[in-house]
């Protein structure tokens, strides 16, 4: 498969909706971003790496931040998870206060801001220094210790993070907190301002094509059974309440943020990362969307 010539000619393709949609500007320092930079990378499963673009640019990878914490959650604790935080689609917005409400303080998965959330505080009850333990796991998954926190993001997530301060104090109200609200969104702030490039996601979420494992190491990251179900979650929880919309048109697991970065993975094959900071009403990047489409239907990648 020539994995270059599908980029190159994505790009071109997609070029009519760049500028188009609205970037993140309730987050001061993402209102910044032009919104008609557009990346993409693929990595396949032995290795081979290919890029478009903006592809190499380092980007805030927002919420797809949480698919890593979960990863790390997941490894600490195993389905003791499921206690405190569903499995289930929420149809709803992102970060709705109506529905964690309604359910009692038990989000409806782990994707949506009140379920990562949760397993953010079960990082900071397991990890002795979880804002380090946390970056140190993505450098080492990515292969870049370059990695790092942007400070001026995090600083204008807590600034402006009034919905998610309603939400953590929802759950602690419904004792569904451990730690304190301060620490658990500091963390969460933190985490979603991780600077990655496409190609940074797409070696990072590698093992998650390859049954757990790392395609180029050969290192265990999470057991078969714990990839197949991140896999799963990402399917049915990772794009909002778009997420049917986006398996219908594309068929993979991906996981977006409100960036404009959009991981998916072809599992057996390959990850693909697109970032164009334009967003549609759900918080998806618009360009992105249309380019992960256009991938799947050209190269036949779709677990369907």
């Amino acid at each position: 498969m020539d994995w270059q010539n599908h980029l190159d000619r994505i790009a071109r393709d997609v070029r009519p909706k760049l500028g188009r949609g609205q970037v993140a500007t309730y987050i001061d320092a993402l209102a910044r971003i032009p919104n008609d930079r557009f990346g993409m990378a693929v990595r396949t499963i032995d290795g081979a790496e290919f890029t478009v673009g903006d592809g190499e640019v380092p980007f805030s990878i927002q919420s797809i931040s949480k698919l890593f914490t979960l990863t790390m959650a997941m490894n600490f604790i195993g389905d003791r998870l499921w206690k405190r935080v569903g499995r289930e689609p929420s149809g709803n917005p992102f970060n709705s206060l109506v529905q964690l409400e309604r359910e009692e303080g038990i989000p409806r998965n782990p994707l949506i801001n009140a379920g990562a959330h949760v397993v953010t505080d079960c990082l900071a009850a397991h990890c002795r220094n979880p804002q380090r333990d946390i970056i140190r796991f993505i450098r080492h998954i990515a292969g870049n210790q370059l990695i790092d926190y942007d400070g001026e993001v995090a600083a204008s997530e807590r600034a402006t993070g009034y919905r998610n301060f309603a939400l953590a104090n929802f759950l602690k109200s419904f004792g569904n907190l451990e730690n304190d609200v301060d620490k658990v969104l500091d963390l969460y702030f933190h985490q979603c301002a991780i600077s990655m490039s496409c190609l940074d996601l797409c070696r990072a979420a590698s093992f998650l094509a390859n049954n757990g494992v790392d395609p180029v190491s050969g290192e265990r990251i999470v057991p078969k059974a714990r990839a197949r179900r991140i896999n799963s979650l990402m399917l049915t929880c990772g794009l909002y309440d778009a997420v049917g919309n986006f398996a219908f048109r594309v068929g993979l697991p991906a996981k977006s943020g409100v960036g404009g970065g959009i991981i998916a993975v072809w599992p057996g094959h390959l990850t693909v990362c697109v970032w164009s900071p334009g967003l549609d009403k759900s918080g998806n990047s618009l360009a992105g969307t249309r380019a992960l489409e256009l991938f799947a239907r050209r190269t036949g990648a779709t677990i369907f």
